[in-house]
């Protein structure tokens, strides 16, 4: 049974989440405030924290920095905020997915089992291959095929797919992209980011103009999809 933390200061809005996770087997604890949500997140084992951006005390990005210097539990910041600028300083702090109120509780409970799914995936011993679709990543041998035929890729498009594809699901962030594949000096052109999504789209999707695996988060970054 996955415990997760919601941090909402909302207290109808924490109620409504609250019974829908608790209604899909999950347990769940509540924190109303910024303090208490840290407090609750480095005292605890928790598997996911729903982390609302807008809270007294400390605000959201506040909480999740801290957090993150102690712990890796997956984290979907929630804000009321549409704004592209918001999602992407969320991600860059270290939240792994974002919803904008209102939401509807589908989508965030297919969020939230994805989330746990990847943790799941990344608890196991690592892998020496990742699948999606028709393909295999022999990352051992770093080589992708699709049924059994070799996909030819630069080491750049492997590097970069063979990221993509170990994190399913999350929302990945230019800078993150361009960090991990490139390195630390790349971060500031997202050109080449968008050069070699395009070249791999032309390699691994049936149909590029409509992408099923390597999906664009608008003016944020990329999902993948298995």
């Amino acid at each position: 049974m996955a415990r997760i933390l919601i941090v909402e200061d909302e207290e109808k809005i924490a109620r409504f989440v609250t019974l829908e996770l608790e209604h899909e087997g999950y347990q769940v604890e509540h924190a109303a405030d910024g303090r208490t949500a840290v407090d609750l997140a480095l005292e605890r084992n928790y598997d996911l924290i729903l982390l609302d951006v807008l809270l007294p005390q400390l605000n959201g990005m506040e909480v999740l920095r801290r957090v993150r210097k102690h712990k890796d539990v997956p984290v979907i910041m929630v804000t009321a905020r549409d704004a592209v600028m918001d999602k992407v300083a969320g991600l860059d702090a270290g939240a792994d997915d974002y919803l904008t109120k209102p939401f509807g509780i589908a989508e965030l409970l297919a969020r939230v089992r994805a989330l746990l799914r990847r943790r799941q995936i990344n608890a196991a011993e690592p892998q020496a291959t990742l699948l999606f679709g028709d393909y295999v990543i022999d990352c051992v041998n770093r080589v992708v095929t699709r049924q059994g035929a070799v996909l030819h890729l630069s080491q750049i498009e492997y590097r970069l797919l063979a990221f993509l594809a170990a994190n399913p699901g999350r929302v990945l962030t230019h800078r993150h992209l361009l960090a991990q594949v490139w390195g630390g000096q790349a971060v500031e052109n997202p050109q080449y980011l968008r050069v070699y999504v395009g070249h791999l789209r032309q390699k691994i999707e049936d149909n590029p103009a409509q992408p099923r695996h390597i999906l664009t988060e608008i003016g944020v970054g990329y999902r993948f999809q298995i």
